[in-house]
């Protein structure tokens, strides 16, 4: 897959006003994350809207809850491995939140400073689709060539990163098999 810029070539753009610059510019890790909206429905355009400040809280229940929120990631996975790219890997998107990890020499905080952030349309109940393994593996592929501080290794899910407030991307996602599938595109 080709980046230009930041940006992925096969991935359909919606730009997010939900990013800013990397202090640092380091791209050093990767951050798995998972997400419905409302919880458990999928298809619908309410990610790209939560993403992009245009999610209406009086269209679902459950969407008060996140009025005001500004969050982004750089990429979704839909269910059908649709990507949609909303921030340029080079600015930092605010997807991890408040976050600390060890990566394997020190202890890190703030991860959305030097983290690639993608999410996978779904959620802790029901598996992800081969589509969406298919399509992280070649995306991943692609990062890891791009950006040479970024290795398998710092590949982590967001539960590993804020473990008292996130579960995602959730005991239905299968390590073991996307690593296999990203050891094949590799």
């Amino acid at each position: 897959m080709q980046i230009t810029r930041g940006w992925l070539a096969e991935a359909r753009r919606v730009a997010s006003p939900n990013c800013n610059e990397r202090p640092q510019g380091e791209i050093s890790a990767l951050v798995i994350h998972a997400i419905s909206l409302p919880p458990g429905e999928f298809g619908s355009d309410a990610i790209e809207r939560l993403f992009t400040n245009r999610l209406d809280g009086a269209a679902h229940g459950y969407f008060r809850t996140l009025e005001g929120l500004r969050v982004s990631a750089h990429l979704l996975i839909r269910r059908d491995g649709e990507l949609v790219q909303f921030v340029p890997f080079e600015r930092r998107a605010w997807h991890a939140g408040r976050s600390r990890w060890f990566d394997g020499e020190r202890e890190r905080v703030e991860l959305n400073d030097f983290s690639i952030g993608i999410e996978l349309e779904g959620d802790d109940v029901q598996p992800y689709r081969d589509a969406q393994y298919r399509a992280l593996a070649r995306v991943v592929a692609s990062l890891l060539d791009n950006y040479p501080q970024l290795t398998a290794q710092r590949i982590t899910g967001h539960a590993r990163i804020a473990p008292l407030r996130k579960s995602d991307p959730g005991p239905c996602f299968d390590w073991a098999y996307f690593r296999q599938r990203l050891a094949a595109k590799r």
